[in-house]
């Protein structure tokens, strides 16, 4: 094992180890959002909406977001997303909450994959649906699913820097063509280690001066700490570049599982107020108003 895996090994038991200890205070809690929340109907997931919601009222949230994944209208695969015919359950499990839960704001979410050549379709399905937010997520490209962690020996023979190049590319595609609100885990390419030669800078440029154009938000997603990138998503760099260029930033635990919701905000917390993040987006009716962080 190499050094850089040696250490992400360390760092992974140290968050394990330390995540009691650290979780922030109620009153902390309570001035942030966690809008990236799965249900079981994706297939990766775990727990009932209603087990989401007494963790996050546990933390102290005060607002949460269900998104989960919206179906892919050509790959069937009950371990990836629900089904055409589930998004309707989906839709009545958020309302159930909604109306059952008076002490927190519920959104109503949906997580989005960018197809090129596929999003009218995928935009017809989803238009009988009210969302409060629409994320964007880019798990393939040309293709191929690289985020699928069943799927590790996919990566034998892959490039890594034609992997980042290509994601940037993509990822500045889904932001001018997807119709999205916010992007999600904008630099998902290193989620299973995977680190380019190249220099970022210059994507990291692009892809923010993209988001800025178009005026679509991102998030800091903590799942990225339960990986085997052992970082946040985005990068620090990359949040700084979209900060200085007045990208919106959201929060997201990316939780499939309810122990996971707000989990390692305090790093999410400090990461954003090292990138110069003062405010957070929050979403109604697919409509953004900002608050302080």
């Amino acid at each position: 094992m190499d050094s850089g895996r040696l250490k992400r090994a360390a760092k992974r038991r140290m968050l394990r180890w330390t995540r009691s200890m650290r979780e922030l205070d109620r009153d902390s809690y309570s001035c942030l959002v966690d809008y990236h929340i799965h249900t079981r109907l994706c297939g990766h997931a775990i727990g009932e909406p209603a087990d989401y919601v007494r963790e996050a009222i546990r933390k102290g949230l005060t607002e949460i977001g269900f998104s989960d994944h919206m179906p892919l209208l050509h790959i069937r695969d009950e371990g990836l997303t629900m089904a055409p015919d589930e998004l309707p359950i989906y839709a009545e499990l958020v309302r159930d909450v909604q109306e059952s839960v008076e002490s927190m704001e519920i959104r109503f979410g949906i997580e989005m994959d960018y197809i090129a050549g596929q999003m009218d379709e995928v935009w017809e399905a989803a238009a009988p649906y009210e969302f409060d937010y629409v994320y964007g997520a880019l798990h393939y490209l040309d293709g191929w699913d690289f985020g699928d962690s069943r799927r590790l020996s996919s990566y034998v023979g892959k490039n890594p820097d034609d992997m980042y190049v290509r994601y940037f590319e993509l990822f500045c595609e889904a932001v001018e063509k997807g119709g999205f609100d916010i992007m999600a885990h904008p630099d998902l390419v290193k989620k299973h280690g995977v680190r380019t030669s190249l220099p970022v800078d210059e994507m990291y440029r692009e892809a923010a001066e993209a988001l800025a154009e178009h005026d679509v938000a991102i998030e800091v997603n903590s799942s990225g700490l339960r990986k085997k990138a052992q970082e946040l998503y985005p990068a620090l760099d990359f949040l700084k570049t979209c900060v200085e260029r007045g990208v919106a930033v959201t929060l997201g635990s990316d939780a499939h599982a309810p122990q996971q919701v707000g989990m390692d905000f305090d790093l999410a917390v400090k990461h954003m107020k090292r990138a110069g993040v003062t405010e957070i987006a929050t979403f109604q009716g697919r409509k953004r108003v900002m608050r302080p962080l």
